[in-house]
């Protein structure tokens, strides 16, 4: 995607997997990516980008975000992928 060249390693694991979380919530809840940004009033696009990892969400979004589908951070954070260091 567009922003993995400039990323680190870890950088670029953090940014899919929190896309990879997003959608997880998302589904689980049956909103459409448009209707996620809608609810947040972000651009109708934004979810899409930050899905595929290929724009950088803001830390006031993702907390809107973990607040919207209220989910504990511990769990937002455990993500599937185990990170090779």
């Amino acid at each position: 995607s567009l922003l993995m060249n400039n990323m680190s390693t870890f950088e670029e694991y953090f940014y899919k997997n929190i896309g990879l979380k997003i959608r997880e919530y998302r589904k689980k809840q049956k909103l459409t990516q448009e209707k996620l940004s809608e609810i947040l009033g972000l651009n109708y696009k934004y979810i899409g980008h930050v899905e595929r990892c290929e724009r950088k969400i803001s830390f006031k979004v993702l907390a809107q975000i973990i607040e919207y589908f209220k989910v504990q951070p511990y769990e937002f954070f455990t993500f599937n992928i185990k990170y090779n260091y």
